[in-house]
């Protein structure tokens, strides 16, 4: 994917990645694939704003080339620390050496550790400022969302904000914006995302998204880390968080089990059946057959769950022990 422009002097330069198919340990399966999004900000001082995950560092480093040399990057800001989104620093770093990098401490402490570089680190914290020339950043830690070290980071001047893994889908497109997509497939791919990487983080997102909406930031454009930018209604993703923040549950049952030869099977159909005769939504998976990810989403939806297994040496089976873990 070559460089896109998302307002005047901001380039989307990140990379699309058509064939993952899991993140996280193969705890979240990406059926969409993904992207690593890297946005450049051109100004008396140019700023790469995030990385890509390091086998991208060089599709990341050509489409910087088509719009400027890579050697007159001054400031790399580190939203996150995690390997898919810093993973490019490294390379980058190689051509522009003079660089100053801004994050949090949490972020610096990460960054030593992971590649053992004496980068030229600037600490920052919420409501700091860095004026490129006509554009002024500011930044907004945002520790636990999803790991301790993570920022939000806001362009001023054109309302844009770049929350790195809030407000993102894992969602590979030969399209940027909201407005050029499917909007279901978008959705769905943002409840995943949310259900199956933050919904543990609940009452930090909640407090998170109070504390950003009372520094009453008009926002334009939201453009995060993985998949689509916000653009034609960014508000549209944040009213999603904070409405799933609540973790008010629309209703139904979900019905997650493992059978050996078939008995607990029955049991479980039979169940749904009753659940579905009570005039109540059921959706039921055989755990070892079924996608967690979208398992995990549509309890998140649940108002109820049962979970079910044959025995095996006096315990449950170890597909169904491993999903409860």
């Amino acid at each position: 994917m070559s460089s896109v422009k998302i307002v005047d002097g901001v380039f989307w330069v990140g990379a699309v990645d058509w064939n993952v198919r899991s993140f996280h340990g193969h705890t979240y399966n990406t059926k969409r694939g993904s992207t690593y999004n890297a946005y450049l900000i051109m100004d008396d001082k140019v700023t790469l704003v995030d990385s890509v995950y390091a086998p991208f560092a060089k599709e990341m480093i050509e489409n910087i080339r088509q719009i400027v040399d890579p050697a007159k990057i001054d400031y790399i800001i580190a939203n996150h620390v995690e390997t898919d989104h810093s993973g490019g620093i490294p390379e980058i770093i190689k051509l522009c050496s003079k660089a100053k990098v801004y994050g949090t401490a949490k972020c610096k402490e990460g960054l030593q550790r992971m590649y053992y570089q004496n980068l030229d680190f600037q600490v920052v914290k919420t409501g700091e400022k860095l004026s490129l020339g006509k554009k002024t950043l500011t930044f907004i830690e945002a520790p636990m969302i999803h790991w301790p070290d993570s920022m939000f980071t806001y362009l001023i001047e054109d309302a844009v904000l770049m929350p790195n893994d809030a407000f993102g889908q894992h969602y590979a497109s030969s399209e940027r914006f909201d407005d050029e997509v499917d909007q279901c497939s978008l959705m769905q791919e943002a409840s995943k995302y949310y259900s199956n990487i933050l919904w543990p983080l609940n009452s930090i997102i909640q407090r998170k998204l109070n504390e950003v909406m009372a520094m009453n930031l008009p926002i334009k454009i939201i453009a995060p880390s993985h998949g689509i930018i916000w653009r034609k209604d960014p508000m549209k993703i944040v009213n999603a968080y904070v409405n799933w923040s609540k973790g008010e549950a629309r209703g139904g049952a979900v019905i997650v089990y493992e059978t050996m030869w078939g008995a607990t099977a029955t049991m479980a159909k039979k169940i749904a059946e009753g659940i579905a005769d009570a005039g109540v939504d059921v959706k039921i998976y055989e755990v070892t057959q079924a996608d967690m990810t979208q398992i995990t989403d549509d309890m998140f939806y649940a108002k109820g769950y049962l979970i079910g297994s044959s025995t095996h040496d006096n315990n449950m089976l170890p597909g169904i022990a491993g999903f409860l873990h």
